[in-house]
């Protein structure tokens, strides 16, 4: 995969937050098609990631997506396969540790500076995207971060096998 190709993923991942898709929808329907998942069907996979998972305040949802596409990349399919589980769980680690240094936490409340669900008038009501939203919050900055996170994993495992042969 060429970086352009890449670039425009990451592209695509904060595209789909602009218009209103949760962050950890926005990560995974970017690059969903190079494993065989439609896009519409990534996107309802990682529906309940948004907003820390439930609008908990959890974990951050671009960071959820991380994890999502690494199991799509090189998650295990044999309950027995200790040695792959570990292997995803590497990889797994690897990435939200250099999401962590980017963005300071994984944690979505931290990131927003807020106390969990709490300053929400109704925890599960989603909020409304307008432009004051976008203005409040870093979320789309998370996306991208996440989605170029995830772009250089898939740049550098493909040079790594290149020079393997």
């Amino acid at each position: 995969m060429i970086e352009k190709e890449l670039d425009e993923r990451v592209a695509r991942a904060v595209d789909n937050f602009m218009a209103g898709y949760g962050c950890c929808q926005s990560v995974v329907a970017a690059f969903s098609d190079l494993y065989g998942l439609d896009e519409t069907l990534a996107k309802k996979i990682a529906a309940g990631f948004g907003g820390g998972v439930g609008r908990l305040r959890m974990m951050c949802g671009a960071v959820s997506g991380i994890v999502m596409l690494v199991g799509l990349d090189c998650g295990q399919t044999e309950g027995s396969d200790r040695e792959g589980k570990s292997a995803c769980y590497k990889v797994v680690q690897d990435l939200l540790a250099k999401s962590k240094e980017e963005n300071g936490s994984l944690i979505c409340a931290e990131i927003l500076g807020i106390q969990g669900h709490a300053k929400a008038p109704c925890s599960y009501v989603a909020s409304e995207r307008t432009a004051e939203y976008y203005k409040s919050r870093p979320c789309a900055a998370k996306v991208e971060s996440a989605a170029r996170i995830f772009a250089n994993y898939l740049k550098e495992k493909e040079e790594f096998c290149r020079e393997s042969r």
